[in-house]
């Protein structure tokens, strides 16, 4: 709950932050943040496989990298081969990482996990409805699709037919879910004020970042090292260093290879899209075994 509050504040000082910075401004330190803390928050994925220890069968650091390589080289391949089904499938994806990550553990039930799915696209959708005309020249430009304004606003609403029906089934069954639903309920809201005022990019990073990533790194750090404290962020820093190196490197070779701005933001959020598919599999895991 502290974490939260802070994230409260956080988030209205990057609105403050707004109206200081340019809107190229808001691009680059939108994109820095990304990169950083973003980025780093599925770093650690390879020390997280080795602690939930799969089968309680010690899988070689070589094995494993090997099969993380993999999910990442096939989702690149979908976005190369298939790219309006990879882009859908990162949308589902992600739209269910965020659920998972902000109701973690609260019931393990099929049924709650589409109402976690059904909450966190509803984040995503009204990140989209804000910004509709951008992104749609994303999608545009990762797919060569241009999808309808209207298609967004009928995606919206039964997105929020169904967030809402689940919303009172839960409500009615579960005591913690009913104890926490007007604070989720205000957290969407905040949610609603840092899109509908912010540009694309900045917007999505405010969240991203603070609301996503952060909380993230922070579960990672107690189930690895037992509580968070500077001399655990430490060690998490170092064991995610190489890789999160790496991934800065491949998006660095992107932006050398495709300096022109709209080709680079489409194959960025391919990029981030084919390294999520795998962390999202292993905080999946996570979850289900805490």
């Amino acid at each position: 709950m502290k974490y939260f509050n802070f994230a409260i504040v956080a988030s209205f000082f990057c609105l403050w932050l707004d109206s200081l910075l340019s809107n190229n401004a808001q691009i680059i330190v939108g994109f820095i943040l990304i990169l950083s803390f973003g980025i780093l928050h599925g770093a650690n994925d390879l020390l997280l496989i080795k602690k939930i220890d799969f089968n309680k069968e010690e899988m070689s650091i070589q094995k494993t990298l090997f099969y993380y390589i993999l999910v990442v080289a096939i989702g690149s391949l979908l976005f190369w081969i298939i790219p309006w089904f990879a882009l859908l499938l990162f949308i589902i994806v992600s739209g269910y990482h965020f659920g998972e990550q902000q109701w973690q553990n609260l019931e393990k039930s099929s049924l709650f996990k589409l109402f976690e799915f059904t909450y966190g696209l509803f984040i995503l959708m009204l990140l989209f409805i804000f910004h509709i005309k951008e992104v749609q020249v994303v999608i545009q430009n990762i797919t060569s699709v241009v999808i309808p304004e209207n298609y967004f606003i009928i995606g919206l609403g039964i997105n929020i037919v169904l967030l809402v029906t689940l919303g009172i089934y839960f409500y009615r069954k579960l005591i913690d879910f009913k104890n926490r639903i007007l604070l989720e309920a205000f957290y969407l809201l905040v949610f609603t004020v840092i899109f509908r005022v912010s540009s694309l990019i900045w917007g999505f990073a405010i969240y991203f970042i603070i609301w996503h990533s952060i909380p993230s790194i922070i579960n990672q750090i107690n189930y690895l090292n037992g509580e968070i404290n500077w001399k655990n962020f430490g060690k998490y820093i170092k064991s995610a260093f190489v890789y999160w190196i790496i991934s800065l490197i491949g998006i660095a070779i992107l932006y050398f290879l495709f300096k022109d701005i709209k080709i680079f933001n489409a194959l960025f959020f391919s990029f981030l899209a084919a390294i999520t598919f795998p962390h999202v599999l292993v905080i999946f895991i996570l979850f289900k075994k805490k």
